[in-house]
């Protein structure tokens, strides 16, 4: 737990949001190069029935770049401590729902592990916890060799990365509003948090932890999603104990941003049901 004195740090560092509102917590974590107002367009649904909070990671967003560390967010349990300490600087002990899109649901099923009590239910949106193919079992998307290409177009080119990159996840064109938010979320990374955050998201191998999680999950798996392909949804399904798997017709990685309705009605009907 932390003392008082490190509270303000750490609602600072990672740029804390409160939405005031009574009832139960929801905690929105973001993906790799993105920030917290991707949930924009689905806070507003919650806002009679729950408290939501919200946060960028260190190095996205608005958060204190000064504080991040290359070791510790090398490995996503850097970033699974990050929550915890967020849930214990707002005084959160029990009942918190995690929404986590793409990496962050890695990152929330660490932090359940590491602290079951406080979380009643993870929402997994695009959930990937590998992201490399290990034929012939497991297809994460990726072979490792086109991975390393991404990084180093990252180091030669990072603007013409970000522009490669913003419509594969979105599967929209260039000219898709999902597109250009997300390229430019990319473009005002810093490019050195950026490839440290890219090489711990796209090579993290999360899938041995599947089955110590202890809560209900949602997963949320798009249609068709280059980077979280149908099979990646229903290994997690079949790994992760009493999960629900619920596939929606969506193309891209992104529905929170591209069809948030049909996140919000998957949220609102797992919420409801008893833990």
């Amino acid at each position: 737990m932390l003392n008082q004195e490190k509270i303000p740090n750490i609602l600072a560092r990672n740029n804390v949001k409160v939405l005031a509102g009574a009832g139960p917590v929801l905690l929105y974590a973001h993906g790799f190069g993105c920030n917290q107002n991707m949930w924009d367009r689905v806070t507003p649904a919650f806002t009679s029935t729950h408290q939501q909070v919200l946060f960028d990671y260190v190095g996205s967003g608005k958060s204190d770049i000064s504080a991040f560390d290359p070791d510790k967010y090398a490995n996503l349990t850097g970033y699974a401590q990050d929550v915890l300490d967020i849930c214990d600087a707002l005084d959160l002990k029990s009942g918190v729902t995690f929404v986590g899109h793409s990496v962050s649901c890695s990152v929330g099923i660490l932090a359940s592990i590491a602290r079951p009590g406080l979380f009643d239910k993870l929402v997994l949106l695009g959930a990937n916890p590998c992201f490399v193919n290990h034929p012939p079992s497991y297809v994460g998307g990726f072979e490792k060799e086109d991975l390393d290409g991404l990084l180093d177009l990252m180091d030669q080119n990072y603007i013409g990365w970000a522009n490669y990159l913003a419509p594969v996840v979105s599967a929209q064109d260039g000219q898709g509003l999902v597109t250009k938010e997300l390229s430019e979320s990319f473009c005002s990374t810093d490019p050195m948090v950026a490839k440290v955050f890219a090489r711990t998201t796209f090579f993290s191998d999360n899938r041995k932890d599947l089955p110590k999680v202890a809560m209900p999950c949602l997963i949320l798996q798009h249609r068709a999603d280059s980077l979280a392909p149908i099979s990646v949804g229903e290994y997690v399904h079949t790994h992760l104990a009493g999960s629900t798997l619920k596939v929606l017709e969506v193309h891209g990685h992104c529905a929170h941003m591209s069809d948030p309705q049909l996140v919000v009605e998957a949220m609102r009907e797992f919420i409801d049901m008893p833990a």
